[in-house]
Order: C-alpha cells, then structure tokens, then sequence
C-alpha cells in the first residue's frame, strides 16, 4: 500500500481509469463478437452489426483505451471479412 499522497492519488487514478476502460473494452469486444458471428452466419444485419462495432472501436480509440492503429486494423479485418461473405 502507498504511504505518500501522491501515490495514494496515482492509485486512486489508476482504478478510476481501470473501471472506465473495462466498460469501453468491454462493449468493443461484444459489438465485434457479435458482428464477426453475424458474418460467420451469413446474417442480413451483418452490415449494420460491422457498421456498430466500427463505432465501437473509434469511440475505444478516441479515449484512448486502444491505439487508433490497432482500431484501424481490427476494422479493416472486419470490413474484408464482410465483404467476402457478401461476394
């Protein structure tokens, strides 16, 4: 356990932080299982469920929660696999 205040605020920081991103990590990673599974599926709503989880992941990038490549990637992976499906 910290002893100086200023560590005690860092710690104090640190799970603020922890708890906000655990929700915004979580809701990108269920807005991309379900999109992955709508393609895998052959799903009608596939393109609105890629379309949502692209949301997720720029919301995730624009807090800082993941990096704006690693966004980028993931959608970029997602679209190619939506659009494989469609062809």
């Amino acid at each position: 356990m910290a002893n100086i205040k200023s560590a005690e605020k860092r710690n104090r920081q640190r799970l603020k932080r922890e708890a906000r991103n655990r929700v915004i990590r979580g809701r990108t990673r269920t807005a991309l299982k379900k999109a992955r599974l709508a393609i895998a599926n052959g799903d009608p709503n596939a393109a609105e469920l890629v379309r949502l989880a692209e949301r997720a992941l720029d919301r995730a990038a624009a807090k800082g929660v993941i990096h704006r490549n690693n966004a980028a990637r993931r959608k970029s992976r997602l679209y190619r696999a939506l659009q494989k499906a469609l062809a």
